[in-house]
């Protein structure tokens, strides 16, 4: 034996360490002779011996042998001589004689090893070394139980190598799995499906574990054999009796569905699909409602869902081939299983009925197609949406007030219910709204008696047809009079009839997200807004006793508020002072609970804001009514910023902070009422705004919680530079100095939005102060991204990249926006250094974004400086540094030309070398010619070719060629 060339011992020691409870040292001893084993010559035949002989009886010992096996089988097999080849086959085969013998199995963790082990060497070696594999096992093994549990086991584990369609494999791998299962066919399948039937026949009152394992592998192996091996009285009959054995019928159920499941013609589908159909039925299997057991109820609707999309399949295939006859016996099989099909639907257990979902959801999209419906299949229509419409309702265990995972679940299982309402809609759009007006109306007439779970779904279900029958913006109360009546007439029973004060979260949540869904229906009968108005604003909506329904009413109040702005004039005085103690700052050391949480705040003030801004009183009311809301926020920040400013203690300070940081959220939140009709100038609330400005900017100069502090007020200035315009300009250079003060790289990273923001607004404007204000940022930017960062550190290197694609952004916004002043009022060593670090963005730094950006600032600089009345000494900065830049960039390695964002870079590449040419002319295709691409090594035809595509006046020419150019470049 070839184990005789090493001491067939192993280290002792180091096996102490496999145990999970040994020490470090041990563990650490075992993983370093784990290496040695896998990497050795033959030292791992020591592993292949004590497996053989069954020298050792610890487990983690036997499970470390089989792995050092598995390594080499994997990893090494080609390597390894013909005698250890020979010996890992013989090893294999005595450990599997030994299990016969064996009065108690291994451990499973040790079997599936090995049947890892076996399927690897199979796969290796079936083809070449040993195609007698099954014969050789089968032989050995019989129907030994032990042997037959490692065989089944082998099967599994060589679908998993050869066949599962969810592990990727190369394309070698894929050819040599088709070549595998090629040969099984020819060679062995019949054998194998002997033998299951055989194990099945034999075990299946005697041994459960082994016959539901045997069941498994018929069903993963059934996808890719001849079905007709398994699809025929012997086997049918076998697996119909096994699923009337309890602790068979699940296992027995799921390889049925792999049968149905396997592709096939869809004649000889649609035959298999009824044979076991009638067989099923006749077994009384589709009297489910004498069935408790409800796992085996969630398999058999599976099975039945597999049944039934097989046969939709099949009859899609035959009314495609114009196969009349047999499409219309597939139809009416089809048909025949919706009896069955409802009843699974509307089993109380949900995972059953989601089973059937997609047979359901097919068999619709079937009648769509259909020219004319039957009077049966108007039933099942109608039917289905009655199983849809009770299995919508809530049962009692739901928690509102804690969801957990069972709730999620309802929660998908109800998203699934929606596709079908909404397929129900595109079949019959008239059955739908007549069905949900029934259950509507006969719901609400006796709400006051009716449980939640049915006000609710009746409610919801009003809320569905809003989608389910699609109307142009919302337009659900014009056009088609019969569906506007009806929805008409549902919202005026929902807002009249008085449901709102029923005492539930969920009938509350549903009824204002359906009042909020046809806010339209307020526009044709205004009459109902005053109601609704004051259920939004009591105990029933902003101060519900749920924290939940208040947070989304106050989300759903601010989306009425914004659609019917123009009915609310009557009313705003009245709203403001009904919300005035929801929209005060909750101080951080107050311990009171709050109503709403400062997120569902922003709401508020965004309302509060859209109801001053689009009212009709007139501009001095406006101003009064802003500043009387916006005054509170400022006085409590005064406040707050003095004590953050005393505060020591760090937790006292974060919640200052936040406090403060809400202030100025709230505060900016207002602002989005305006709009270009209605600006801030319009409504005489500048000062108001500048107010809080001058409030706000002191929080930049506090020493400690910056970010926060920062982040905030940075957010602010964005909004004011939008509403204010020139009027926020004097409040800039004092923020931007603050801003600057002591800032790593993020805050450099957010600040340069705000200087592109107003460069971008205000152009010419800010010139002065953007010429005094560029170099501090600029060498800001500089330092931060000079500052060492660990070798292995991820965000540092992801902040420095998105530092420097900013930076190289702002350059732009200034190159762009026509001030040549900016930059070239910076003094010849300033602007030197920094054309340097863009000509470096676009060579150096394998960023496509950053190097696109820095192309197009090199054109604009060329296009300003680069003419004959441009900078002195630029056109010399040109042919020695932006020129050699258009050629080194797509020449590096890093740069890829099949990457669609690099191919954007390498355009605004050509477009640079396209300006070049217009501001230099003959002298730039003569530079070119005689000094710069000789340099490179390019012949002199393809030097000339460029240069003659250069001097084409069309781009798109230039562009295409230039890729081709650097794509032969490369080669």
């Amino acid at each position: 034996m070839a184990c005789q060339s090493v001491a067939a011992v192993m280290d002792e020691q180091a096996l102490l360490g496999l145990n999970p409870n040994a020490d470090a040292r041990y563990r650490q001893r075992a993983m370093v002779y784990f290496e040695q084993l896998k990497e050795s010559h033959d030292a791992w035949e020591v592993c292949a011996e004590a497996l053989a002989k069954g020298i050792y009886n610890d487990d983690h010992v036997k499970f470390f042998c089989f792995q050092v096996l598995e390594h080499q089988i994997k990893f090494r097999h080609a390597g390894l001589s013909a005698a250890q080849q020979q010996l890992i086959r013989e090893t294999l085969m005595k450990w599997l004689q030994c299990q016969l013998m064996n009065a108690q199995p291994e451990k499973p963790f040790i079997r599936n090893k090995a049947a890892q082990v076996f399927a690897l060497t199979f796969v290796m070696e079936y083809l070449t070394l040993w195609p007698k594999f099954f014969y050789d096992v089968l032989s050995l093994v019989g129907l030994n139980p032990h042997g037959v549990d490692i065989y089944l086991r082998t099967l599994m584990a060589i679908d998993a190598e050869v066949v599962d369609r969810d592990i990727l494999h190369s394309p070698e791998e894929t050819r040599r799995n088709t070549l595998i299962k090629d040969s099984m066919r020819e060679q062995c399948i019949p054998s194998l499906v002997e033998s299951w039937f055989q194990i099945l026949q034999t075990y299946q009152l005697t041994h459960f574990e082994l016959t539901c394992q045997c069941l498994e592998v018929v069903g993963a192996f059934v996808s890719w054999i001849d079905l007709n091996l398994i699809a025929n009285d012997r086997f049918v009959n076998l697996l119909l009796s096994q699923m009337s054995v309890e602790a068979l019928r699940e296992e027995a159920c799921d390889c049925l569905f792999e049968i149905v499941n396997k592709g096939m013609d869809p004649v000889d589908k649609t035959k298999l699909v009824e044979s076991l159909s009638q067989v099923l039925q006749s077994a009384g299997f589709f009297n489910v409602e004498q069935e408790d057991d409800v796992d085996f109820l969630a398999k058999f609707s599976r099975l039945v869902n597999g049944m039934g999309q097989s046969l939709v399949l099949s009859w899609t295939k035959l009314v495609k081939t114009g196969n009349v006859k047999d499409a219309a016996d597939t139809l009416q099989a089809l048909e025949a299983k919706v009896p069955l099909l409802l009843k699974l639907l509307v089993h109380e257990d949900d995972d059953i009925s989601a089973n059937i979902v997609s047979f359901c959801y097919e068999y619709l999209h079937v009648l769509k197609q259909l020219p004319q419906l039957t009077d049966l299949q108007k039933t099942n229509i109608e039917a289905i949406m009655l199983a849809v419409m009770k299995k919508l309702t809530y049962d009692d265990e739901y928690n509102f007030e804690n969801e957990g995972e069972d709730e999620a679940m309802f929660v998908e299982y109800r998203k699934q219910l929606k596709m079908l309402l909404d397929r129900l809609a595109q079949v019959s759009p008239e059955l739908l709204l007549e069905a949900v007006r029934r259950v509507f109306n006969t719901t609400m007439q006796n709400w006051q008696s009716a449980t939640f779970m049915e006000v609710e779904v009746a409610i919801r279900l009003l809320y569905m047809l809003g989608e389910a029958l699609p109307a142009s913006h919302g337009a659900h109360f014009t056009g088609d009079t019969a569906k506007t009546s009806a929805l008409q007439d549902m919202m005026r029973t929902l807002v009249s009839c008085g449901v709102i004060s029923y005492q539930h979260s969920s009938v509350s949540l549903e009824f204002f997200e359906t009042v909020v869904r046809y806010e339209k229906f307020f526009v044709v009968e205004p009459q109902h807004i005053p109601n609704v108005l004051m259920a939004f604003l009591d105990q029933r909506g902003l101060r519900h006793n749920s924290p939940k329904v208040r947070s989304r009413v106050a989300y759903l109040f601010s989306r009425f508020i914004k659609t019917l702005h123009k009915h609310m004039n009557a009313f705003i005085e009245d709203i403001l002072t009904r919300i005035q103690d929801l929209l005060e700052l909750a101080p951080p050391e107050n311990g009171f609970p709050v109503l709403l949480t400062s997120d569902d705040q922003l709401f508020m003030f965004e309302t509060a804001g859209v109801l001053i801004v689009s009212g009709d009183s007139p501009a001095e009311r406006k101003q009064a009514m802003m500043r009387s809301l916006l005054s509170p926020l400022m006085d409590a920040f005064r406040l707050l910023l003095a004590k953050l400013l005393q505060e020591t203690e760090e937790g006292r300070q974060v919640a200052l902070a936040d406090c403060l940081s809400h202030a100025v959220g709230f505060a900016s939140r207002t602002s989005k009422a305006f709009s270009n009709k209605q600006t801030v100038k319009q409504c005489s609330c500048t000062e108001v705004y500048r107010d809080c400005l001058q409030t706000f900017l002191p929080a930049l100069s506090c020493p400690v919680q910056r970010g926060v502090l920062r982040s905030s007020v940075r957010s602010f200035l964005h909004r004011m530079i939008i509403c204010l315009e020139e009027e926020v300009l004097p409040f800039i250079p004092a923020a931007s100095e603050h801003m600057l003060k002591d800032c790593e790289a993020k805050d450099l990273q957010e600040f340069i939005p705000l200087i592109s923001q107003i460069t971008a607004k205000f152009k010419r404007q800010v010139s002065p102060f953007l010429q005094q204000v560029f170099m501090p940022l600029v060498l800001a930017i500089f330092e931060s991204l000079a500052r060492p960062a660990e070798e292995n550190d991820q965000t540092a290197a992801l902040e420095k990249q998105m530092l420097r694609r900013s930076y190289f952004s702002f350059v732009q916004t200034v190159t762009g926006s026509g001030m040549n002043e900016v930059m070239a009022n910076q003094g010849a060593e300033n602007i030197e250094r920094v054309v340097f670090t863009i000509i470096q963005g676009a060579v150096d730094f394998p960023d496509p974004i950053a190097q696109k950006t820095c192309f197009i600032i090199l054109s604009k600089l060329v296009e300003l400086w680069g003419g004959k009345d441009g900078m002195v000494g630029f056109p010399d900065f040109i042919y020695k540094n932006i020129v050699p830049a258009c050629f080194l960039a797509p020449l590096k390695p890093t740069f890829d030309l099949s990457d669609a964002q690099t191919v954007l870079t390498l355009s605004e590449c050509a477009i640079t070398l396209k300006m070049i040419h217009l501001k230099r002319g003959p002298e730039f295709i003569q530079f070119l010619q005689q000094e710069y691409l000789p340099s490179l090594q390019v012949s002199p035809e393809l030097s000339q070719e460029l240069c003659q595509v250069l001097q084409q006046p069309d781009l798109k020419v230039l562009k295409n060629y230039i890729k081709a150019f650097f794509q032969r470049a490369k080669l």
